[in-house]
Parts: structure tokens; C-alpha cells; sequence
């Protein structure tokens, strides 16, 4: 889940000349006016890449516009003649930005690759425009210091005291001098930004291993194999088998492939990614670390994990170093156990090694087929895409009375994305789009993200609905199998399709405060709690159905999937946990003289990371916190909210998973709600009391 650095949100009371522009061949550039879909998706097939800066550059202009008719009125600062038209600044660069920040992540070709290295400053010289402006932060000021004689409703209230807030976290309260120093950090920092993800996305399509013994498959799955022959022949190497470093290719391999050495390969592939030659991140990583703390001194704190943390739930970076070692270091302990299990396992099968950090997928396999006598294998014939939607989306109509209906004639820019309208299932009034896109390519990165083209709330033209979108990296169809998700892309898909419910179901007044413009260690409660519907045996029996028979997931694979469910949690929350610490020990180091791998490695030591176990992300591929500011200082949100998670799903479970009143309750006070009221207070309201941080320990197993 990612925010934009812009704030191009909701309502726009003043008159503005519409800006036109004909491009050649008579070609009428689609961000220049309103799109013309009756629910305003973009018209992906009309848009071209020398589209992006010519409307970029007059949304700028039109920003110009509407600050100074906000600045210039003489009237004194309220609620409508200052807020409400912040809420849409400027429709045209809303327009433009919500499209190219999607194709950024989805559909970065190399023509876009490059225009993109324009666009970003010019983006940045937008933000820094509005979020720097002396006059237009007074007004807003004047707002604020008037808010409780206002007459203002509560959640106008809060949306006053959120800009506010935001504008003066920018630095709109910096003197003049500041604030210059301000604007060359920030327009560097975006420089750095593009250069990471450039060296990631390089880096990535770059490597592959090639296998030219079909001995050395033994152990993958067929529909592995299979795909890694279509990778070789795309490369021109008919009859040999190539393994990228993408997650469907890569992750089949450590857990399955019973070749060691290519185990090591890839993991090895992968850990060192983005860290030499022309694509290698750590000059860019040192040089990011020294002007975030260089961007905390000018805005009046200590480091840039303690400016971070100020502003969300925790409040300190040591509050949120405690949290995580709450979990990393029973977690470790675990891990420890998990280790000494496969360890005994290759002693008694005469392995002659010790385990190492690519061994640790596999022989964890092989433990959980020995303890439990479950093998993943057996249970993916049972997760074809199709049936884990419809799965998914049965549970969204059940739990909060919506319906996805297929578009086929929607606006879309691949031919692999789907388009449906949510609608309500009772009335069948129309609540939100959803648009899906799964599969890898070259000129997507990595991962699985939720964004928005269009967020709910009140617009120039009254009030709209969201348009929402999931991009995902999974396993693609293979000759005639269809796609065969695994479990955590099972997981994955639950998740991020939670993001898109507190999106879809907003109903929050205003953009600003709408969806999941929430705190940021708030985020992931939705769609952290939608994952645990995904392997629910009353669930699973309903939309796990063999792919090629149609016959519904036997009970017995059902119990034994239940059963190994807290297996490996030791890996899983220690590598998370490890990730989060490294963040928060990058915020708090000054730059100077860092070499990244060392700082890494004396990182792992001080917190007592096992030999075994690496961070989940490695810092050269750690796009979260160095691919732009969104998770910087924050990666330990995941588990902040893990514990909101837990804590409430034992709510549910307690009522059951599908009570209705239960689910009235979560759907009207945590995901209709956005920001209207503060997260702890809606938190508290769904489940009746303060966050429990032992209910994370309880779920995972960790509390023995």
C-alpha cells in the first residue's frame, strides 16, 4: 500500500477557465478536460506518453490559478473559501498524477521510463508550490486558529486540523531561508527516488539463472518448470529452463527445487540484487540516508526517524523499536527452534551441512511435511485464480452486501486487467470500480500493491465513487493450466483486496480523509484482517475447488492446512521484524561516512539476527523505505497493525466470522469511516477496549 507525496484531493467552488489542448494530428490530450466514462474511468486506449508533461505542466498552471483566488480573496479564511477548494486544487494534475503514478509501478516502459525523469521534478515543483506557500499556509492557519468558532462539524473540524497539520509537517512554518534549503533536498531526494527504482526494475529483469540439466528440476512443481521453459524459449533458449528473480519464478525454486546449488543461485541472485555495476543502489542509499537527516535538522528534529514517527501512532522511534522487539525477540527464539528442526532433518537423511540461509524455504517444507504430513503442493491445485476470486468476492458480498459485476467494454489499459463494477447486492446502486492486474512483466516491479484512480468524496461536481485498483505479481496460466496461486499469494490476494474495501465501502464526506488517507500505522488493520478469511475451512470448502476435476478441497487437506497454519512464524515475524529495526536504525544515523552492507551487517549483530534468517528486504531492494519517503522511518506500521489485527479478529471470531452485527460494526467504524475520527477511538468502538499487543503473540504462536 502506498500514499502520494501529493495532496490533490476533493472540491473546487471557484471558476476556472478550462485549459485545452490539441496535440498533433488533431489528438485531443484526455487529461486536459473531464474523462467522459460515466464514472470518470481514464480512457487508457486515448492516452499517450507525450501526454504526461504537457499536462503536468498546465495542472501546475491551473494550481497557480487556484492558490492565488484562495490567497487574493479578501473574505475572512473559513471552511468554504479556503478548504474545501484544497480539497481539488487543480482536477487536471489529479487527473494526470493518479495515471502516472500507476503506470510508474505497472506499465513502466522505457519510453515512459524516460519521460517520467522529467515529469517527477516537475511533480515535486507542484508540491513544493503548494505545500511552501506563505500566503496560502496563513489562510489555512487562520482556519485552524478559528476552527471551534466556526460552527463546524466535527469531521470539518478534523479536516481543518489535518491540513494544518500536513502542511506545517512539509515545512509550510519554515522561514524563508529553511525553506530553500527545504526544496533542494526534496528535489534531490526525488532524483535519488527515480534512480533506485530504475536500478531495481534494471537489476531485477536482468538476472536469471539458465538450466541446461533437466535433472537439476528435480523437486519443482510442474507448473514451475513448465513456466521456466517459456521464459527460455522468450530468450531464445528453446529446450532449456530459466528462472528469474520475479516471485513466481524465484520463491517455487528455494522451497522446492532439491538442487542446492541453484537454491543458492537464486537466493543469492536475489539478496545481493541491485548491489553492483551500473544498477547498484548503495550509492544511492548512502546519499538518500544523508539528506533525510540533513531534511530533519531543517525541519527541527534530531533524525529523520524521530520527525517520522512524530507524526503517526507511536510518536518516538524508540516506542516503535519496542514494539518490534516485543515480537522479534520471541520470534528469534522460534527460529532458533525452527533451524534445530531442519537441522535434524538433514543429519538424519545425511545431508553433511548446516543450514544455511538458502536452505531454509526447503527444509522448512520438508519439517512441515514430516510434522504435519502436508506438503503445499497437494493444496495449490485447489487456488486457480478464478475460483480464489470468487472465493474473495463472496466473502466481501456476505460480510458487507456488495457484488462485483464484470465490465468487459471498461476503459483498461492491458488486455490482462479486469474491470468490475461494485454494486450494492440488495439495490444494485453502483459503489465503487475495481480493476485487477496480477501477472509479472518487465515493466512492472515487484510486489503487490492497492491504489486509487479516483478516491470517494466531494468533487467540483458534487460527490463521486472511488476507483480502485489491485496489482499483483503472481504465478501466470501455463499452456493449458490455468493460474495456480499459492498460499501466500492466496494471502496476498485477501490482503490487498482489503486495502480496496476500505477504499470502495469510504464514506467519509471528503478526499482528504476518505479511504486510506488514514495514519500510516493504521493502514494495514483492513487488509491484515482480510487475510483471515482466505483459509477459513468454511471458507476454503466454498471456493477451493480443483482446477481440473471441480471438486471441492478435501477435509483432510483442509485440517492439516489448518493445523500447520502457525508453522515457520519464527522466520516469518523474525525476517518482518529485522526489516522494520534496519528502517528505524537508517532513520536515526546522520549519513556520514555509511557503507551500507557494513551498516547491515552491524545492524544484524547488535540485534541478534540468526545466521540463518536475512531482513526481508535487503537495503538495495528495500523499495518501501528507499523508493520513496511512504514506509521511510514506518516499515514496523505492518506489525503496529498486526497487533490491531489480531486484536480484532478475535473479535469476530468470537461472535463468528460471519456475524452480521459484527460486520455492520467493523464495516461502518473502521472501514466506511477513513479519517473522520481518530483511529484509536474507531478501533476502540469495534472492539469495546485498548489494544491488546499480546493478541499478535497469541495468534502467531509466539506466546509459548
Amino acid at each position: 500500500m502506498r500514499h502520494r507525496f501529493l495532496n490533490l484531493a476533493a472540491t473546487l467552488l471557484l471558476a476556472v477557465a478550462p485549459i485545452q489542448g490539441i496535440m498533433a494530428e488533431n489528438h485531443v490530450n484526455p487529461f486536459l478536460q473531464e474523462y467522459s466514462d460515466k464514472y470518470r474511468i481514464p480512457p487508457f486506449e486515448q492516452i499517450q506518453i507525450s501526454d504526461f508533461i504537457p499536462a503536468i505542466k498546465a495542472g501546475i498552471e491551473e494550481q497557480k490559478q487556484n492558490m492565488f483566488a484562495i490567497t487574493a480573496n479578501r473574505a475572512v479564511p473559513d471552511f468554504d473559501n479556503t478548504i474545501l477548494p484544497l480539497e481539488n486544487i487543480s482536477p487536471i494534475l489529479d487527473r494526470v498524477a493518479g495515471v502516472f503514478y500507476h503506470y510508474d509501478s505497472a506499465l513502466s516502459t522505457d519510453e515512459f521510463a524516460a519521460m517520467a525523469e522529467e515529469a517527477i521534478p516537475l511533480l515535486n515543483e507542484a508540491s513544493n508550490q503548494l505545500n511552501l506557500n506563505d500566503a496560502l499556509f496563513g489562510k489555512i492557519k487562520a482556519v485552524y486558529d478559528s476552527r471551534d468558532r466556526l460552527g463546524l462539524s466535527p469531521v470539518q473540524k478534523r479536516v481543518v486540523e489535518k491540513y494544518y497539520k500536513e502542511f506545517a509537517e512539509r515545512g509550510a512554518a519554515l522561514p524563508a531561508d529553511k525553506k530553500e534549503e527545504l526544496i533542494k533536498v526534496n528535489d534531490r531526494l526525488s532524483q535519488l527516488f527515480i534512480q533506485f527504482n530504475k536500478n531495481l526494475l534494471n537489476a531485477t529483469n536482468s538476472f536469471f539463472v539458465t538450466v541446461y540439466d533437466e535433472a537439476d528440476l528435480a523437486g519443482l512443481p510442474e507448473s514451475s518448470v513448465s513456466q521456466a521453459a517459456d521464459a527460455a524459449k522468450e530468450r531464445g533458449l528453446d529446450g532449456l529452463w530459466v528462472f528469474t528473480l520475479h516471485a513466481p519464478s524465484r520463491l517455487p525454486v528455494l522451497q522446492y527445487a532439491d538442487n542446492r546449488g541453484l537454491r543458492e543461485a537464486i537466493y543469492k541472485g536475489y539478496t545481493t540484487l541491485a548491489s553492483f555495476g551500473q544498477n547498484n543502489n548503495y550509492p544511492v542509499i548512502e546519499e538518500i540516508v544523508k539528506l533525510r537527516a540533513e531534511k530533519a535538522k531543517i525541519m527541527g528534529f534530531d533524525n529523520f526517524a524521530q520527525m517520522m514517527t512524530s507524526r503517526v501512532m507511536a510518536k518516538t522511534p524508540e516506542a516503535a523499536t519496542d514494539l518490534l522487539l516485543q515480537v522479534f525477540e520471541p520470534a528469534v527464539k522460534r527460529s532458533h527452534e525452527e533451524v534445530a528442526d531442519m537441522q535434524a532433518y538433514v543429519d538424519a537423511n545425511n545431508g553433511g551441512f548446516k543450514i544455511a540461509p538458502w536452505d531454509y524455504y526447503y527444509y522448512a517444507e520438508k519439517v512441515k511435511k514430516q510434522k504435519f504430513d502436508f506438503d503445499e503442493s497437494e493444496v495449490r491445485p485447489y487456488f486457480a485464480l478464478d475460483n480464489v476470486l470468487k472465493g474473495l468476492f463472496d466473502c466481501a458480498e456476505k460480510l458487507y452486501g456488495i457484488k462485483m459485476v464484470e465490465m468487459p467494454d471498461a476503459p483498461k489499459y492491458m488486455d490482462q486487467v479486469t474491470v468490475y463494477e461494485v454494486v450494492d447486492s440488495k439495490t444494485g446502486e453502483h459503489v465503487a470500480v475495481f480493476m485487477t492486474d496480477y501477472f509479472p512483466r518487465a515493466s512492472k516491479r515487484q510486489g503487490a500493491w492497492m491504489e486509487q484512480l479516483q478516491s470517494c468524496g466531494l468533487y467540483e461536481d458534487g460527490n463521486r465513487r472511488p476507483i480502485v485498483y489491485n496489482v499483483g505479481n503472481f504465478t501466470p496460466p501455463s499452456g493449458d493450466q490455468p493460474a495456480l496461486l499459492t498460499l501466500d499469494e492466496v494471502e496476498t490476494t485477501f490482503h490487498e483486496f482489503g486495502h480496496a474495501l476500505q477504499a470502495i465501502l469510504s464514506q467519509a464526506p471528503y478526499r482528504s480523509i476518505a479511504g486510506t488517507n488514514v495514519d500510516r500505522d493504521y493502514v494495514e488493520l483492513c487488509s491484515q484482517m482480510n487475510e483471515h478469511w482466505a483459509f477459513e475451512p468454511e471458507v476454503l470448502k466454498s471456493y477451493a475447488k480443483h482446477y481440473k476435476t471441480g471438486e471441492p478441497i478435501p477435509d483432510e487437506l483442509v485440517a492439516k492446512l489448518e493445523a500447520s497454519s502457525n508453522f515457520n512464524q519464527g522466520f516469518m515475524a523474525t525476517e518482518l521484524a529485522g526489516a522494520a529495526l534496519l528502517d528505524l536504525a537508517w532513520g536515526q544515523t546522520d549519513g556520514s561516512n555509511v557503507n551500507v552492507p557494513e551498516f547491515e551487517m552491524e545492524f544484524a549483530k547488535k540485534i541478534g539476527m540468526p545466521d540463518e534468517i536475512t531482513y526481508r528486504y535487503r537495503s538495495p531492494y528495500f523499495k518501501h523505505i528507499f523508493g520513496d519517503d511512504g514506509y521511510a522511518s514506518g516499515y514496523y506500521t505492518y506489525l503496529w497493525s498486526q497487533v490491531l489485527e489480531a486484536d480484532a479478529w478475535e473479535t469476530f471470531k468470537k461472535h463468528g466470522i460471519f456475524d452480521k452485527k459484527t460486520a455492520a460494526s467493523f464495516k461502518k467504524n473502521i472501514l466506511e469511516s477513513g479519517d473522520t475520527e481518530d483511529p484509536m477511538v474507531l478501533f476502540k468502538r469495534f472492539t469495546g477496549h485498548n489494544p491488546d499487543s499480546k493478541a499478535l503473540l497469541r495468534l502467531r504462536g509466539l506466546d509459548k
